[in-house]
């Protein structure tokens, strides 16, 4: 299957999901990877700062509150969150340590291990990732506001840089 034929895919997923109506909120729940990867869809050019990722280690719980890219109706932005149940631990690699320094999330890639665990990897424009082992994938994602107009929709190279073969 080609990239654009999952990308096809994810997005009628994402699309289905909130087929409540043009205005219903998303709330999706992510169990094992192919879920995840729905996720990972809909918050695809989400915009955070790094002090909008919480981690209370003693509730094993993750909790990030970005601003979400509406791929499903375009041309809005939305207040949601996203939040991992039962975390081990959270590692971060090449982020800004400044607390109001602006990521914008890719992607996020589900990496099983010893059942039903596993390693989510959450990657940022600029190389950084946010590493989050589960003893068991429990994540949920929810829109928390109205929808208001983006001022820019996120585009994104059809080619690699400098002409460089694929």
């Amino acid at each position: 299957m080609t990239t654009e034929a999952v990308e096809r895919d994810e997005q009628e997923a994402i699309r289905a999901a909130s087929s409540g109506g043009a205005n219903e909120p998303l709330r999706l729940l992510a169990e094992d990877g192919e879920d995840l990867a729905i996720i990972s869809a809909a918050l695809q050019d989400a915009i955070l700062r790094p002090a909008d990722i919480v981690w209370e280690k003693g509730a094993r719980r993750l909790t990030i509150e970005l601003s979400r890219f509406c791929w499903e109706c375009g041309g809005t932005r939305v207040r949601a969150a996203m939040q991992f149940g039962d975390v081990i631990s959270v590692k971060s690699r090449g982020l800004p340590r400044l607390p109001d320094a602006p990521l914008e999330l890719l992607a996020i890639h589900f990496f099983e291990g010893e059942a039903p665990g596993g390693r989510a990897i959450l990657m940022f424009a600029g190389g950084g990732d946010l590493r989050v082992d589960v003893e068991c994938l429990d994540a949920v994602v929810t829109d928390l506001s109205e929808r208001w107009p983006a001022r820019v929709a996120p585009t994104h190279l059809d080619t690699p840089p400098n002409g460089a073969e694929a």
